[in-house]
């Protein structure tokens, strides 16, 4: 259990906020395609989803390892509603953010290389995360982010009402359901760890979350203290609603941009197999993004390290093989 402290200018200081970010959805999506339990609620979604991502996701499931801490990709990625604006934030994330995210984590042996290469900040590896992020947000949330963001404003709708009808206290005494508790001064949050926090006068940010269904998440900025955290609170996932967000929703953008690229091309965009394509490993099409876009996946691993004429070839950084995190 977390016990979260409140002083009177906490309570004063805390508000609402949309959501925790399409980038944190996206990972929080990834990791529920490996939950078997993830409740009905979820089950047309899963059904839609799963066996549609391959080596793609690969840099995101080893970001999110079975065992031990996860990173906070809102931290990483922010808060934005847009796909384009997280994968800005994230290549502009400073490197001290980046350490401080991802030392902790235990990598598979297979990734640790890469992991280093992620861990010293270069564009290649981040290059990896941001078209891994693309292709799952892609699949698994952007064709139905429309809805699951009418979904959530309808919930941080209610926060306001609560608000506004009894302040704070009565926001904090409806909040989460059986999962928390709130006995002035302390919020109780049931957790997989113990732990006593208290906010010291920076207040509190509540965002309601769509895919993250174990527990609620409390993430801290990690170089800013004086910033106040987030309390992500999953939406309640057995609402007859909840099922109806995934009825219907088609793949977004795919017959546009087939053709306006054709679909060879495309597909190398989004960063997976198009039909009748080679096999591929995914960090070769994002290895060099200043040099020629491959036509064909086939050519990829040989654009990727071959270097312009007349200059020596530089190493080239070992790709690991991913698994399907489905």
């Amino acid at each position: 259990m977390k016990r979260i402290h409140f002083t009177a200018e906490d309570l004063a200081r805390t508000r609402v906020a949309p959501t925790i970010g399409v980038a944190a959805e996206t990972f929080d999506s990834v990791r529920m395609l490996r939950d078997r339990d993830a409740g009905p609620a979820f089950r047309g979604w899963q059904t839609s989803v799963r066996g549609r991502l391959g080596e793609q996701a690969g840099p995101l499931a080893a970001l999110m390892p079975a065992r031990g801490p996860l990173i906070d990709a809102m931290s990483l990625m922010g808060a934005a509603p847009s796909i384009d604006e997280a994968v800005d934030t994230w290549m502009g994330a400073p490197r001290a953010l980046l350490r401080a995210e991802l030392e902790h984590i235990g990598f598979h042996p297979a990734h640790r290389t890469w992991a280093r290469g992620l861990l010293d900040g270069t564009r290649e590896a981040r290059l990896q995360v941001a078209a891994a992020l693309r292709s799952c947000h892609r699949v698994t949330v952007a064709p139905y982010w429309g809805r699951v963001r009418s979904h959530l404003g309808e919930v941080r709708a209610g926060y306001v009402r609560a608000l506004a009808d009894g302040g704070v206290d009565r926001l904090l005494a409806t909040l989460g359901g059986p999962a928390a508790r709130w006995r002035p001064p302390v919020l109780e949050v049931d957790h997989v760890r113990d732990a006593d926090v208290h906010l010291n006068g920076r207040g509190l940010v509540i965002a309601p979350t769509m895919f993250s269904v174990h527990q609620i998440e409390l993430l801290f900025p990690p170089l800013d203290p004086s910033r106040p955290p987030t309390l992500a609170v999953p939406t309640p996932s057995d609402a007859p609603p909840c099922s109806a967000l995934w009825e219907s929703a088609g793949e977004s953008g795919v017959p546009a941009l087939d053709e306006l690229l054709g679909r060879t091309r495309a597909a190398v965009l989004r960063g997976r197999r198009s039909p009748g394509a080679a096999p591929r490993s995914w960090p070769a099409v994002w290895a060099s993004p200043r040099r020629p876009r491959p036509t064909t996946p086939r050519r990829c691993a040989t654009l990727a390290c071959s270097p312009p004429a007349g200059r020596a070839k530089p190493p080239c950084t070992p790709s690991p093989r991913w698994a399907c995190p489905c």
